[in-house]
């Protein structure tokens, strides 16, 4: 019995640059007196939508109360728009390839 292996069908998973907002939810971590923050992002999926709905739901595992998430679009989508695109941030994007994860790249609280 020989056993072949069959070669690996190239990866359709891409990597998306979104931030979203959060609100505040007990547990959340986030700052004392902060009313929410913006979280950056860079999640792998087949489309964008799949990525935003793993992130939302990586995030209320994580306690926080998602509100609104804004899609950036892939590396090769915001070069397209004129960003740049620095070495740390391409770094965080091919680990969440490789991972096939979300990377919370920033967070920024809100204060009034």
């Amino acid at each position: 019995m020989t056993t072949e292996k069959k070669p690996k069908k190239p990866s359709r998973q891409q990597v998306f640059t979104l931030l979203v907002e959060v609100g505040r939810s007990k547990g959340d971590g986030l700052p004392d007196k902060c009313t929410g923050a913006a979280l950056m992002c860079y999640a792998s999926g087949v489309d964008e939508a799949e990525a935003v709905r793993e992130t939302v739901a990586i995030l209320k595992q994580a306690d926080m109360a998602p509100l609104d998430v804004t899609g950036y679009g892939t590396a090769d989508e915001r070069r397209e728009q004129g960003h740049e695109i620095g070495e740390d941030e391409l770094e965080l994007m091919a680990r969440a390839l490789s991972e096939n994860s979300v990377i919370v790249a920033q967070v920024n609280p809100f204060f009034d």
